[in-house]
């Protein structure tokens, strides 16, 4: 892209966003997903990565998604739905990785998120969210791999990079670009976040504008 686009993507980007965003569905099941409608985007992560902190920041809103200190608690897709015309909706994906919810509730909601991924034509990407402190675990390229096989673009973002090191961000950054070089289905491109500075903030929305031109 040429500097030109990048300014006109953002720019883009920051009106969609100041729009009007709500809340309008939560899913507990693949039977009680909403209709198809317009394009989807979806935020995957580990628990406690920041999905909710970044969905607030995006929107500038302090609380249309809920933010907990207890990993775990999503446990639901949750829908949100743009300004009118958009025909853009965010979906919040329940946390994996989270060894203390009950196994019986891992297994439904990893079938829930399976399910999901294979059978949504309006789902244009996943983010994946991943910790800038802690770089990809083991959870998550468990994560990377099912995309691949589901054949679904996704993207990683780095959230709270507020919180660590330059020199240990570079360090993380540079390992998840390289393992992405085996991930057939990953956008090559890393976006690098915090929810608290608003830095990165722009290129993600500019990202989402871009994805939506694409479809139009």
């Amino acid at each position: 892209m040429t500097t030109d686009t990048d300014a006109k993507l953002i720019e883009q980007g920051r009106l969609l966003f100041a729009g009007e965003w709500k809340f309008i569905w939560a899913s507990p099941s693949i039977e009680t997903l909403p209709p198809m409608a317009g394009m989807e985007v979806a935020f995957a992560g580990r628990s406690n990565v920041g999905k909710s902190s970044l969905i607030n920041s995006l929107t500038g809103r302090n609380a249309l998604a809920r933010t907990s200190h207890t990993p775990g608690r999503t446990q639901e897709l949750i829908f949100f739905e743009g300004p009118d015309g958009s025909d853009f909706r965010l979906v919040d994906m329940p946390g994996y990785g989270y060894a203390s919810a009950p196994k019986v509730k891992i297994a439904s909601w990893t079938k829930l998120i399976y399910n999901f991924l294979q059978g949504r034509a309006s789902l244009a990407r996943v983010y994946v969210l991943i910790d800038s402190r802690h770089g990809l675990k083991d959870v998550d390229l468990d994560v990377l791999r099912s995309l691949d096989r589901s054949a679904v673009s996704y993207q990683i973002v780095l959230t709270k990079a507020d919180q660590v090191k330059k020199s240990e961000l570079e360090k993380n950054l540079e390992q998840v670009r390289t393992e992405l070089r085996t991930h057939p289905a990953a956008f090559p491109e890393v976006l690098v976040t915090s929810s608290r500075t608003g830095d990165g903030m722009a290129e993600l929305r500019a990202a989402m504008v871009r994805l939506l031109n694409e479809r139009n």
